[in-house]
């Protein structure tokens, strides 16, 4: 829960004030049953009207008083713990747009989204019950137990033994509490990832007629969060039952010594009845405490949670080039690199060695699952090597600041990703202060221009989720355009002509030529690879053969495999 107090600093005098309005309401609490003993004692009982008016004014101010204050401690509360959250809310968010690759590896997508919304809430509550009753409730416990000492001494002996046997039963309640609701976190993180599963790929499922599987995939999870969360729940409500049990029997007892002493001359009727009215508001502060400990055990592990995101070391540390702040030329360098993903059997690259001079192009071909994108990731730092170097114009990647490096590179990934928006805020995400001009430039070069003027509200117009009322080969030249808006010093293209038909990307193939870029691309395609400066063929993650068009036509058996098979099939279709 440390960090709790971390984002609640900078509030520190609207908590303060809070908690002492909360201390004038507890000590006008506190005081009510010695008034009430007074009126009994000194004005009922001796028949003095005048007794009971001025102390009943007195009751009555302070309630006023303390209807007041606890009406302005909500406020405060109120205050603190939306702020609260809108701060860890933004803290996370940043934090996790900061993660590496290797960082987003440890957390699953539907875990970070029930971070950021479940879990903030849940600590974000636990703050405005400590600020409103939290602390309020054991205060009350043991200002009660002071009190009733101070009216009686032998009464309550009999709440100074019950009580701290009660606390030690409500603090183990807690601590089971706590691991039995951090497993419910969890299971509301598969609930979460099976949610976001299904709906992301709803099209897939109605396809395959997949909708019984999905609703008993879902079921299934539903049910085991159902499972533990009634397991916690069972845990913490039996609290309540113990507590009124033992608090009721601790009543009669004071009840019938009460009546003992009153008998003997030892106590006044005003005295048992303050013991006893303290021992119903300990008996309500305890009932209160159960339900506080239960949102104090999901908090708990709702705050571990969320720590565990802010408190993770970012492995993609910032180079410290200063000098590399002025426009890179753009020549790649890959110097015996290998790769590991993160949990992974072995390496996905291995030993890579080439050169892509500064502003020449490169195709790279291989297999699925060669490692032709993670080749690509490089270059950018989402990953940082295992093994070995990449160097831009002969530095390090890693001795270049990570802003300066990806604001000089154009990456078009192999799925094109479009935001909620519309197509000119989407192309504006590579540049952000582009003109008009610009974007429509890029989209010329991107081979889309046309193809928006021909919609109602043309580059205003709004690009649902994903794009989803895009078709592929429209999302894959957006795509193109908004990295073409920022003349990249290297571009590259990953698999990202592929919707594209041969004339369209032979246009803009001959488009890029414009550009001052160093160029590579990932294709399927050996039309689209001859074009290319040089051929890089992976197989397996090394490099097995490199060279221009003709030079692979010579002297790779697998290129000559490709080409006459492709080029046959073009030829067909010709």
């Amino acid at each position: 829960m440390k960090i709790m107090f971390k984002f609640l600093n900078p509030y520190r005098v609207a908590v303060a004030i809070a908690l002492a309005l909360m201390l004038f309401e507890l000590g006008v609490e506190l005081m009510q049953p010695l008034i009430i003993a007074k009126i009994i004692d000194d004005g009922i009982l001796q028949n003095d009207l005048a007794v009971v008016l001025r102390w009943g004014g007195v009751l009555l101010g302070f309630s006023v008083f303390a209807f007041a204050c606890g009406i302005i401690n909500s406020f405060y509360a109120s205050h603190v713990s939306q702020s609260f959250g809108f701060d860890v809310r933004k803290s996370l968010f940043n934090k996790i747009q900061d993660f590496s690759f290797f960082n987003f590896h440890s957390f699953q997508t539907s875990s970070l989204i029930t971070r950021l919304t479940n879990d903030v809430t849940q600590v974000q509550n636990t703050v405005f019950m400590i600020l409103r009753i939290m602390l309020r409730a054991p205060l009350l416990v043991v200002g009660g137990v002071l009190m009733a000492f101070f009216v009686h001494v032998q009464l309550a002996f009999l709440l100074a033994i019950v009580v701290p046997v009660l606390f030690l039963f409500l603090l183990w309640v807690m601590k089971k509490g706590g691991r039995m609701f951090n497993e419910v976190q969890k299971r509301l993180d598969s609930v979460n990832n099976v949610m976001q599963e299904n709906l992301t790929g709803m099209r897939l499922i109605k396809a395959f007629l997949r909708r019984n599987h999905e609703i008993t995939r879902f079921s299934d999870s539903n049910e085991e969060l159902k499972d533990q969360t009634v397991g916690a729940l069972r845990i913490m409500e039996t609290t309540m039952p113990v507590l009124l049990l033992v608090m009721n029997v601790s009543v009669l007892s004071i009840l019938w010594f009460g009546r003992v002493h009153i008998t003997a001359g030892d106590a006044q009727v005003g005295q048992v009845v303050a013991v006893v009215n303290y021992a119903f508001r300990i008996t309500s502060a305890l009932s209160i405490m159960s339900f506080i400990i239960m949102a104090f055990s999901r908090a708990r592990a709702s705050s571990a949670r969320m720590a565990e995101v802010l408190e993770t070391d970012i492995d993609l540390l910032n180079g410290s080039n200063l000098e590399s702040s002025s426009r890179i030329q753009g020549g790649i360098e890959y110097s015996n690199v290998s790769f590991q993903y993160p949990e992974s059997g072995g390496n996905v690259l291995e030993e890579l060695t080439f050169t892509v001079p500064a502003g020449s192009s490169a195709a790279v071909i291989g297999a699925t699952g060669s490692g032709k994108s993670t080749l690509f990731q490089l270059i950018p730092r989402l990953y940082d090597t295992t093994e070995g170097e990449v160097r831009i114009d002969g530095k390090n990647v890693r001795d270049l600041p990570v802003k300066q490096l990806r604001k000089q590179i154009g990456l078009v990934p192999q799925e094109a990703m479009l935001f909620t928006g519309t197509i000119k805020e989407n192309i504006l995400w590579g540049k952000e202060d582009a003109s008009q001009e610009e974007i429509e430039e890029a989209a010329r070069h991107a081979q889309i221009h046309s193809t928006i003027m021909r919609l109602p509200k043309q580059y205003e117009t709004v690009i649902g989720q994903k794009g989803v009322n895009l078709s592929g080969g429209q999302k894959q030249r957006i795509s193109i355009a908004r990295a073409l808006i920022r003349k990249p010093a290297i571009l590259l293209l990953d698999d990202s002509t592929s919707a594209l038909d041969l004339q369209t990307e032979a246009l803009l193939l001959e488009n890029l030529e414009s550009y001052r870029s160093t160029l590579v691309i990932i294709t399927q395609k050996i039309s689209t690879a001859m074009k290319m400066d040089q051929i890089l063929l992976i197989e397996d993650g090394r490099v097995t053969a490199n060279g221009t068009h003709e030079e692979l036509l010579r002297e790779s058996t697998l290129y000559q495999e490709l080409y006459s098979t492709q080029f046959g099939e073009e030829e067909e279709h010709a």
